[in-house]
């Protein structure tokens, strides 16, 4: 019997080469001929299987290895100008230059691949940091002058501390950043080993922002460095102008329920229907918000007049605290991210007209409400919970929910009688209560239904 050959890449293209030529086969009975050849099919099939499952496993092993590193105890929280700002520059320019992407400053070190700035308000306070940037040239003739951003942020909280924006600003010690964002890096160094071996029309701009936590510096740096002609910079738009949109990842280590929110559908025409055709294609339930606001760097782009998309899997407790940690994150998770990241990303680089861009007013609910009391937890802000009610994601030891005896997964479905199925919902509740008053809050935790009593504080103004 002669060999079954299976050629697999990445791609888990395959070619069966099978010729079970013996003259026994052709000997045969119709019926033994069939069952003959169907036997050789299902072992090629189960062959094929198996390399795919071991093609997944290394890309979650390499996704693994890259947040362990970032979130290490000896990058210290990669907090900029650092030596573990260093330290991770260096390991993700490594990676790019690896993969020969294009650097975006003359000369031939990996300083190539930096664009360096300084913030501070003060001498005192200044720091000098970079953005990571490598360029993957498109390939047709026309598209090729449209660039696409795929982004993430590599910097973290350092040791945290007062004023660090840790949510232990007592406690003095590594913030690892796992999910906040080695996970997003992770991903989009996936992204760029994908591409390098695809061929797209439009030109992609890979960016690992710095100094994402002390206030989107790096992206808005970036955008203003685009604005100024600049004789050291290659391979870029001439201006900012020739970026036609930006993809975030930020936070995408905690998929829970195959949930994934989506930010910025509203603000080019075609973005809502691609991110739900993807949804649909990957099997993921996505939560689509029009605007592309939040915290995160695509709000740079959506000031400067560029269409957004912003892929997050949420919030969560371990959010800005030395508890985010590497061993935390869902790994399954991440390569259903990337998934959808790929084909996402692939639409758009393949639309056959540039994306328009509509300014949509924020939808955050919540920056804006007025509320004069606090219950101390953050609720699921994505809605992608098939369960009636709004999930407490996070619900904050010491706070009057958690005090009550509301946990974090808790489903609150009645705040002081009223129904709450939705966001909007528990906004109007909260902005109509009183400090200083005790109101009932009905959950779903499991499938018991539990009436609490929360005495409730006054907001912090």
């Amino acid at each position: 019997m002669s060999d079954i050959k299976i050629l697999i890449n990445e791609d888990c293209v395959i070619e069966i080469n099978n010729l079970i030529l013996q003259q026994v086969y052709f000997d045969a009975k119709p019926t033994i001929k069939l069952l003959f050849f169907m036997k050789h099919i299902l072992i090629a099939i189960s062959l094929t299987f198996a390399l795919v499952s071991q093609l997944f496993a290394q890309k979650q092993e390499d996704m693994r290895q890259t947040v362990e590193y970032l979130a290490s105890q000896e990058l210290g929280g990669r907090y900029p100008a650092t030596a573990g700002d260093t330290l991770a520059s260096e390991f993700i320019v490594d990676k790019l230059r690896s993969l020969k992407f294009k650097p975006v400053l003359k000369g031939k070190k990996k300083t190539a691949y930096y664009h360096n700035f300084t913030y501070g308000k003060t001498k005192d306070t200044e720091r000098t940091t970079h953005n990571i940037i490598a360029v993957l040239p498109g390939k047709d003739k026309r598209l090729k002058h449209e660039y696409i951003v795929v982004g993430s942020h590599y910097d973290h909280l350092g040791m945290g501390g007062k004023d660090s924006g840790s949510r232990r600003p007592d406690t003095l010690a590594v913030h690892p950043g796992a999910d906040d964002n080695a996970s997003g890096d992770a991903v989009v160094l996936e992204l760029a080993k994908y591409f390098k071996k695809t061929s797209l029309p439009r030109s992609i701009i890979f960016i690992f922002f710095g100094a994402e936590e002390q206030g989107l510096v790096g992206s808005k740096e970036f955008l203003e460095w685009m604005k100024h002609s600049d004789t050291q910079r290659i391979n870029l738009p001439a201006t900012k102008e020739g970026i036609v949109a930006m993809v975030n990842l930020d936070m995408v280590g905690r998929m829970r329920d195959n949930a994934l929110s989506v930010s910025g559908t509203g603000t080019s025409s075609e973005f809502k229907a691609m991110a739900e055709q993807v949804a649909e294609l990957t099997k993921l339930n996505v939560s689509c918000t029009a605007d592309g606001y939040g915290a995160s760097d695509q709000a740079s782009f959506v000031a400067a007049d560029i269409p957004v998309l912003f892929l997050t899997t949420g919030g969560h407790m371990e959010y800005h605290t030395p508890d985010d940690l590497p061993p935390t994150l869902n790994y399954d998770g991440m390569q259903q991210t990337l998934d959808y990241s790929k084909e996402l990303i692939t639409r758009l680089a393949n639309m056959s007209k540039t994306p328009d861009f509509i300014n949509v007013p924020s939808s955050n609910t919540m920056s804006h409400a007025k509320f004069k009391v606090t219950l101390g937890l953050m609720p699921d802000v994505m809605g992608v919970s098939r369960i009636p009610g709004l999930r407490a994601d996070i619900v904050v030891a010491g706070k009057p929910a958690h005090n009550a005896g509301i946990r974090s997964g808790d489903v609150i479905q009645e705040i002081d009688g009223k129904p709450v199925k939705d966001i909007n919902e528990y906004m109007e509740c909260l902005s109509e209560l009183e400090p200083g008053t005790t109101i009932p809050v009905k959950v779903l935790r499991g499938e018991d239904i539990l009436v609490f009593q929360v005495n409730l504080n006054p907001a912090k103004q």
